[in-house]
């Protein structure tokens, strides 16, 4: 198969040349084509249509929002406000009077900001919190440094680990039903791993806690990569936090939806000073970009090259792939929605990690292989993680699979 021939999983011949019309609206990936940007899970590229709303912005009406009277600050303050209600609408939230949205400057800001000046006043001696020990150290940092401050006025407080489904990289939600106790009064979870690139199944997480105990949802490989509905009762979680520069926005934005239906309502602590502006404009272009393109469509396309990558790999002996191995071929039976969601990281079994990585990129593949920010006991061994968007393409995979047979 090449490039110019349906892909399996995929609408074909309508799905690639949707494909090639979005991959050409992102002026960096044009400009080079002789690179593969594989490391969307860090950071996506930008496509033109933000860009442009940025500058459009930056000379149209830029100006600080809700401090002046004047038309540019009035439109700026507008904007800000309105961009809350576009998060609530993407998100497709089935009680937006009631939600609220706060921007931040991503995800490890957000889960910090859940953390200090919501759950710290939340929790009372005695109570229980479960937190995922082996995701990323963002959605862990942010739960033991409330314990700590609780522990400075004298609350104790119990945090304890999701359990884990050690061949899959999955929550054991069989474990879990054990693990909540009377006391369980919070849950941080990871909608999409970022390692092992699965569904981590919310739902269930839900239905071992019941339906009171408040659910804080890292969504940093989610939003922006498939859909994130909050009217599918599936997802039934109180905090959604994710970061605008994973989902085609710039660097340092991002939000913290809020449900506001269980526990107080969420109020950020302090003075909030000047909003990053910038950013929100890149946001609500980003998401409304998304829309456009269609978040199930991304989703479908990524799974794809995602299937396509490791149907091979997989019988690459040299490398292991980490994670659930019940997925990896194209002919598996597991669920689409418990297969890898554009992430794919694995190990050569004589080349570090590192030095794979830079052997890559001498062949024009921009992979990112390192710790990967994991926390638990995988954090100090390296891997390679390739991650995908809408504008890579199956040539791409194919370049990168005949370069690491090579290395066999």
């Amino acid at each position: 198969m090449n490039a110019a021939q349906p892909l399996p999983g995929t609408d074909g011949d309508k799905d690639l040349l949707w494909q090639r019309e979005l991959r050409e609206q992102f002026p960096i990936v044009e400009a080079h084509p002789e690179l593969a940007y594989l490391d969307s899970a860090a950071t996506s590229q930008k496509p033109r249509a933000v860009l442009d709303a940025v500058q459009t912005y930056l000379t149209t009406s830029n100006a600080n929002a809700g401090r002046g009277t004047y038309p540019w600050a009035n439109r700026t303050t507008e904007l800000v406000e309105s961009t809350r209600e576009r998060v609530k609408e993407f998100l497709r939230d089935p009680r937006p009077d009631r939600s609220g949205v706060h921007f931040t400057g991503g995800t490890t800001e957000g889960l910090r900001t859940v953390a200090r000046d919501w759950l710290v006043p939340y929790l009372d001696d005695g109570d229980e919190i479960l937190v995922p020990y082996a995701d990323h150290r963002a959605n862990l940092d942010p739960w033991l440094e409330a314990r700590r401050l609780l522990a400075e006025r004298g609350i104790g407080v119990r945090v304890r680990a999701l359990p884990y489904q050690a061949a899959s990289g999955d929550y054991d939600h069989r474990a879990l039903g054990e693990a909540v106790g009377p006391r369980t009064r919070f849950v941080a979870a990871t909608h999409v791993h970022h390692v092992y690139g699965g569904d981590m199944n919310v739902h269930r997480i839900r239905e071992a806690v019941g339906p009171d105990v408040p659910i804080c949802l890292d969504a940093a490989q989610s939003v922006g990569h498939l859909p994130v509905r909050l009217d599918d009762p599936s997802l039934d979680v109180d905090f959604v936090v994710f970061s605008g520069h994973k989902a085609m926005a710039l660097p340092g934005s991002g939000a913290i939806w809020a449900r506001n239906a269980r526990g107080p309502e969420f109020r950020p602590g302090g003075w909030q000073g000047t909003p990053n502006t910038v950013g929100i404009v890149s946001l609500r272009a980003a998401l409304d970009w998304l829309d456009a393109a269609g978040p199930e469509r991304i989703a479908r396309w990524t799974a794809a090259l995602t299937t396509r990558l490791t149907d091979r790999l997989r019988h690459l002996g040299p490398y292991e792939i980490l994670g659930c191995q019940a997925g990896l071929a194209a002919g598996s039976t597991l669920p689409e929605s418990q297969r890898r969601q554009g992430i794919v990281t694995f190990r050569h079994r004589d080349i570090p990690s590192d030095d794979l990585g830079f052997i890559l990129f001498s062949h024009g593949f921009m992979v990112r292989a390192d710790s990967l920010c994991q926390a638990g006991a995988d954090e100090r061994a390296g891997s390679v993680r390739v991650s995908l968007h809408v504008y890579n393409t199956v040539e791409e995979i194919d370049r990168l699979l005949t370069v690491l047979a090579s290395l066999t």
